[in-house]
């Protein structure tokens, strides 16, 4: 049977936290935050079936267990550091690790990275997904990008840019059923479901005393509910962003002159305040607000 070793980010965490006797300084240390961290040390404890720290308040102090665990621990990451690496680099690129929605990430973001890579080519990007409405906790990323309500307590959030919905349809789609020629006419159409972009809204923008549609194709997703739409399943609501090539290929089409002004959810760029410590993460940040705030 394969032997089970511990995660070395964890040793990690464990052995920064147990010196500085400080969850939050042995963050810092490590470029995470607070709560990736406190992660790590739980994840490290269900390994070796012990408290490694004993908390009391916001102070932190080592278990029993845990001071003759750490310095095996120390051993073992010195024994690591202390081997020569022959090849390594001098210096460690600075990084900014990112967690994005997928639409976000498509449609928007990778269009316009490369204007970023060259203006700083000494940063490395690392670029993760999340489900809006559904990933609230910031994990490992540095800076994370929501779409939502903008209300995220304890974090730094700022817009960055909201959109008007309108809705569209493909022209397949158009010609199976009865001309919409109003918005009352979609009470013969399919609408397409979302969290993410409720329909709600858009009725009383036009004066329809409609409530929220309870049934048929629902999804999470900007980009798959864009792809439904293209794909014949109904009628949807999306964003300029989004839709403006499709409509442009004549993909799909834009019914009525009728949106939302202020739509419930937009873009959020969300942080905890320690990460502007960072001169790399500040430098994409500015960018990112000023590449998406006039977008």
């Amino acid at each position: 049977m394969a032997t089970r070793i511990p995660p070395v980010h964890a040793l990690s965490a464990f052995e920064a936290a147990a010196r500085h006797g400080s969850f939050a300084l042995a963050a810092e240390e490590l470029c995470i935050t607070p709560s990736a961290l406190s992660h790590r040390i739980r994840l490290l404890e269900e390994f070796v079936g012990e408290r490694l720290f004993l908390r009391d308040g916001r102070n932190v102090g080592l278990s029993e267990f845990g001071r003759r665990y750490l310095d095996v621990v120390r051993q073992a990451l010195r024994t690591l550091t202390d081997f020569p690496m022959p090849r390594r680099a001098a210096s460690v690129q600075p990084r900014v690790k990112l967690t994005l929605p997928p639409t976000f990430a498509r449609y928007l973001l990778v269009p316009r990275l490369a204007s970023f890579a060259e203006q700083h080519p000494d940063i490395a990007l690392e670029i993760y997904l999340s489900v809006p409405l559904y990933d609230l906790s910031l994990a490992e990323s540095d800076l994370e990008v929501r779409f939502g309500p903008g209300k995220y307590p304890n974090l730094q959030c700022e817009k960055l840019f909201s959109e008007p919905t309108f809705v569209v349809a493909s022209p397949e789609y158009l010609k199976k059923i009865e001309p919409l020629n109003t918005p009352e006419d979609l009470q013969k159409a399919t609408l397409l479901r979302s969290a993410l972009e409720p329909w709600q809204p858009w009725f009383e923008a036009v004066g329809l005393d409609w409530s929220e549609p309870s049934t048929g194709l629902r999804v999470d997703d900007l980009g798959l509910l864009l792809e439904m739409v293209k794909h014949g399943h109904g009628v949807g609501l999306t964003r300029e962003h989004f839709a403006r090539d499709m409509i442009a290929s004549g993909e799909i089409v834009r019914l009525f002159d009728m949106k939302t002004a202020t739509p419930p959810h937009a873009y959020y760029v969300v942080y905890e305040k320690q990460v502007t410590e960072r001169p790399e993460v500040v430098t994409f940040l500015l960018w990112l607000q000023e590449t998406f705030l006039h977008a």
